[in-house]
């Protein structure tokens, strides 16, 4: 279940790398294309926030690297949601360098916005860079075992930690022979029972008075 939600997951990437990143990545490189000159930079070389055209492509492209940074940090997400299609913008590029007309041939909607996008970002080689981060949660063998195994095996580890410790413990000293009152009712048992010789029975060798 865990890693049909990441397949879920690795397709909702793809879609948002696809329309939000690649919008906001072309509509910032078309802001970049004029020669570098001070009066044709973005916003005149001043603030941002009153150009409206840039500032959308820039929260739309971080927007897109945020939720990848997500699926490829959050440990409880399966590996698949940003290894799937990171496999596949590596697949792409691998294409790409092997038949531009090929790959380039697989891009759809390359008449609007998101395909233009999308193909500037490959020519660029942003999403084979971006393939090669997000293909790095598949490597790691703890983001394939679910959160709750590994939850019982370091419970497991520390009860076996803590039973190691208590059983180095020294034995605890015997109790002192003046606090064990054991001996004390020992001592009253027996004098009591030598108390009826000493008053009532002649000591032995000795004749009694009446017997003269």
């Amino acid at each position: 279940m865990r890693h049909l939600i990441g397949t879920v997951l690795g397709v909702v990437m793809a879609g948002a790398l696809f329309f939000a990143g690649a919008w906001g990545y072309l509509r910032l490189l078309r802001v970049a294309a004029p020669a570098f000159r001070l009066s044709q930079l973005p916003a005149g070389g001043g603030s941002l926030i009153s150009d409206h055209s840039v500032l959308a492509g820039l929260i739309a492209v971080a927007g897109t690297g945020l939720l990848a940074g997500i699926l490829v940090a959050a440990p409880r997400i399966s590996p698949l949601a940003a290894g799937l299609p990171g496999l596949a913008l590596l697949g792409l590029t691998g294409l790409y360098v092997v038949s531009v007309r090929h790959a380039d041939s697989l891009i759809p909607l390359k008449s609007h916005s998101f395909g233009a996008g999308f193909e500037a970002m490959l020519f660029d080689g942003v999403l084979g860079a971006a393939g090669m981060v997000m293909i790095i949660p598949m490597f790691v063998p703890s983001r394939w075992r679910a959160r709750d195994k590994l939850t019982e095996s370091e419970v497991t580890e520390a009860s076996e930690f803590v039973s190691s410790l208590t059983g180095t413990r020294k034995p605890q000293a015997p109790a002192d022979p003046a606090d064990d009152p054991e001996p004390v009712s020992a001592l009253r048992t027996a004098s009591y029972a030598a108390g009826p010789l000493h008053h009532g029975a002649p000591p032995s060798g000795r004749r009694s008075p009446s017997a003269d």
